[in-house]
């Protein structure tokens, strides 16, 4: 593997809202050396939460709804993706793919032995996480889904995806917190910055400039067929519970495409619609993360 660069922890201090220390492996099968950062809290026996971001932010997206799952007596386990947050970064960019990013969270939650999962998916965190269950389904029995999307490569990529993806690749050194500040305008010059902690310079953003030209976008992509098998399993063999929130001013994953998404999700009842939510659903989680657990049962 090419160069690992890491971001010194010195850049994660005093992060407003988010008190939570990295574990790290670096022992994952297939990703040895490697090291990926995760929040690990609560009870090792009890319940988990497991909270997987996207595109371009890390676990601290989730600080307004972890605070939540705890209290409801749960174990929390948010892992940053490689190459995001505090996780290890390659600085070769090819060594972001649909199957490494896939294979090293299915290596995660094993070497976790992660069991009685809420799996809590937006963006990315939805487009790969909602292929885990179908490897090992006796782990998972709830889900929580947020803005994101299951692509399968036999239906097209929409307008609003392929601008995002024309932006992004206009921006390799995208400015991350200002993107976020303009997404979630409630946000604190401090909360907008601690969405650039993990990035010194541009070539620790290996990862952030990956992901949209992962999106399998025709049958052949890949990871278009895990999606497909993803679909099916949904469809047809789901048997946990569901909730879905969808941010309803999001222009690209936002009630349209996660309409779609509904109908392919086994028992799932109709969604919740956060009004004033967009993309980044999780920065409401104050509001957003009582009623999913509510909705739960």
């Amino acid at each position: 593997m090419s160069e690992i660069l890491r971001t010194p922890d010195e850049r994660f201090q005093n992060l407003p809202g988010y008190p939570w220390k990295a574990h790290r492996r670096d022992d994952l099968p297939g990703f040895a050396g490697l090291a990926m950062a995760y929040v690990d809290e609560g009870p090792a026996t009890a319940p988990v939460f497991l909270c997987l971001h996207g595109q371009p932010t890390w676990s601290y997206l989730y600080r307004r709804m972890i605070p939540h799952f705890l209290a409801s007596g749960s174990r929390v386990v948010a892992p940053d993706f490689y190459g995001f947050g505090r996780s290890d970064k390659p600085a070769d960019d090819a060594t972001y793919t649909f199957d490494f990013h896939r294979k090293s969270l299915l290596a995660f939650v094993r070497a976790l032995d992660l069991n009685d999962i809420t799996l809590v998916v937006q963006d990315w965190g939805g487009l790969i996480g909602l292929t885990l269950p179908m490897e090992t389904p006796e782990r998972f029995k709830r889900l929580i889904v947020m803005n994101t999307a299951l692509p399968t490569g036999d239906v097209p990529l929409g307008k609003g995806f392929l601008d995002w993806r024309a932006f992004s690749n206009s921006k390799p050194d995208m400015a991350v917190g200002s993107l976020l500040a303009r997404a979630c305008p409630h946000l604190t010059p401090a909360e907008a910055a601690a969405y650039d902690a993990p990035y010194p310079d541009a070539r620790h953003k290996g990862g952030v400039r990956r992901f949209p030209n992962l999106v399998p976008e025709f049958p052949d992509s890949p990871g278009a067929a895990i999606g497909r098998a993803a679909r099916d399993f949904w469809r047809n063999d789901w048997r946990g519970r569901s909730v879905m929130a969808i941010g309803m001013t999001d222009p690209v994953l936002g009630p349209g495409p996660m309409r779609a998404l509904h109908q392919h999700i086994r028992g799932c009842p109709p969604p919740l619609e956060i009004a004033a939510a967009g993309h980044f659903v999780q920065e409401w989680g104050d509001e957003v993360a009582p009623a999913v657990i509510a909705a739960l049962g």
